[in-house]
């Protein structure tokens, strides 16, 4: 029995000015990341962190393009930061998406919106095949490449300062906390002055994390792993305002979803939590 919906998402975030948010001269302290080669020592991390790569080949070998739905929501959410309002203009705006996964974002946004190029980045092998053998794949709008931004200069494949727009979504959760800053590192560097990022990740309090936490599956604060061997992190407002605080980013705008959905034929009530925000590149 699938389970259904008995809500429509509701807000459930703190107002903006009630965040506890780093102050953007604390970037002052990190050192700028150049355009060279950097390898990020595993050793201190996790079993299922270090070995994440082969439990997401196997995630997509098994399940193919049937697990995740197209994101058509993305274009109600986010509609004027993927669409061009010069008329005249034959380019419209270059998008990277990261962790591209099957392809639920890119696919919906290129039919949307004719102008959009898309750079898109994975580290699956398994994902970028799925993708290539889309019957909507055209390589003359989207450029799919194989890279694991935790420790891979993007801006070996993608020119610097050449993107309007990065699209985050659940995929940030799938990196190690101790990663996540030079992730943000590596994205500021492809950005364009004044560019996004637009994030929707899973929220603390989620239903899913209720659940790892019960059955022991914590790695550390907020941070687990499934039984599938993947892991997924879960954000409260205060930790992602600091985070891209810290990576030089201003916040544009954030806010946490609550939804409630009811198995039936269970007979239970899952409380699933998203947050969802919007972050612009600072420049000093």
């Amino acid at each position: 029995m699938t389970a259904a919906f008995t809500m429509s998402p509701l807000l459930c975030s703190t107002l903006a000015g009630e965040r506890t948010v780093s102050p953007l001269s604390s970037y002052n302290q990190f050192k700028p990341l150049s355009c060279t080669g950097r390898v990020f020592d595993d050793k201190n991390e996790h079993y299922f962190s270090r070995k994440s790569l082969k439990y997401w080949d196997r995630f997509y070998k098994r399940h193919q393009n049937k697990f995740f739905k197209d994101r058509h929501y993305l274009e109600k959410d986010w509609g004027k930061y993927f669409s061009d309002d010069d008329a005249n203009s034959a380019n419209g705006k270059v998008l990277l998406e990261v962790g591209f996964g099957a392809g639920n974002t890119i696919f919906p946004l290129v039919a949307a919106y004719p102008k959009l190029f898309v750079h898109a980045c994975d580290f699956s092998i398994e994902a970028l095949t799925l993708v290539k053998a889309h019957s909507n794949f055209d390589e003359n709008r989207i450029n799919v490449f194989n890279c694991d931004v935790t420790n891979e200069e993007l801006c070996d494949k993608i020119l610097p300062s050449s993107v309007d727009v990065v699209t985050l979504i659940f995929m940030l959760s799938a990196v190690s906390p101790n990663k996540m800053h030079f992730v943000l590192q590596n994205l500021k560097k492809v950005l364009k002055p004044n560019g996004h990022i637009l994030v929707r990740d899973y929220a603390v309090g989620d239903s899913a994390q209720v659940k790892l936490e019960n059955r022991d599956q914590k790695i550390s604060n907020n941070f687990y792993f499934r039984g599938d061997g993947t892991c997924s992190f879960y954000f409260s407002e205060d930790f992602l305002s600091n985070l891209f605080g810290d990576a030089g980013f201003r916040m544009v705008d954030m806010d946490t979803y609550c939804r409630q959905v009811e198995n039936h034929s269970r007979n239970l009530i899952f409380n699933r939590r998203w947050i969802r925000a919007i972050f612009d590149k600072v420049d000093f």
